[in-house]
């Protein structure tokens, strides 16, 4: 019995130790941005993740994919029977999916015009610039200009960017950042993706 008593009162200072640092918290009044980057998998199932808690929260919510093209994901083929999300898959692929840089350059382009458009227009309460990081890494889009769409969003719009090699200034910009870190992976076993796991 003393056991229970001893963690019912640990348990209880915790308790007051937590209340008392939420209470000290700031609203920040503004919409955040957040990074899901990292070699390990996940960053965009995580982004799916926030999204599905804005929708339970009737929020606003758009996607701009660059990179994935015409790829059938489980989520977009979510995501199309609910009609609550504006989504705008604008990427063609890969380089060397398309063979042609300058045509991937002009796709990235005209997403990142597409999301800051809905950055911008406060129509949003959140917005999931998916794999923007890659568009990023391989220079379709600057980093700055990325930043600079970011600054001139609604203020109430938070955004979260995915991808691998997320750039450090996007991460110090940034309010939160998640590193994913792959410890194992099926497909260095010899194991092809997954529906409903990997895509």
């Amino acid at each position: 019995m003393p056991e229970t008593t001893d963690h019912k009162e640990k348990m209880q200072k915790r308790q007051a130790e937590q209340r008392k640092k939420v209470a000290e918290l700031q609203d920040p009044e503004k919409g955040l941005v957040l990074v899901h980057t990292g070699a390990g998998k996940g960053k965009t199932s995580s982004a799916f993740g926030v999204v599905v808690r804005a929708l339970g929260w009737k929020q606003r919510v758009g996607v701009v994919q660059f990179i994935k093209g015409k790829w059938k994901t489980g989520e977009r083929l979510f995501f199309d029977r609910l009609e609550e999300v504006t989504w705008h898959t604008m990427g063609e692929g890969f380089t060397w999916d398309t063979q042609d840089k300058d045509r991937d350059i002009a796709a990235a382009q005209a997403a990142f015009a597409k999301a800051r458009e809905m950055m911008e227009s406060g129509d949003y309460d959140l917005v999931v610039l998916d794999e923007i990081n890659i568009a990023m890494r391989y220079e379709y889009i600057s980093v700055e200009d990325v930043i600079a769409g970011l600054d001139a969003r609604a203020k109430d719009t938070g955004v979260i960017l995915t991808g691998r090699d997320a750039k450090p200034e996007l991460c110090a910009y940034a309010d939160l950042v998640t590193e994913m870190t792959e410890v194992k992976h099926p497909f260095k076993a010899g194991i092809k993706a997954q529906r409903g796991v990997d895509f």
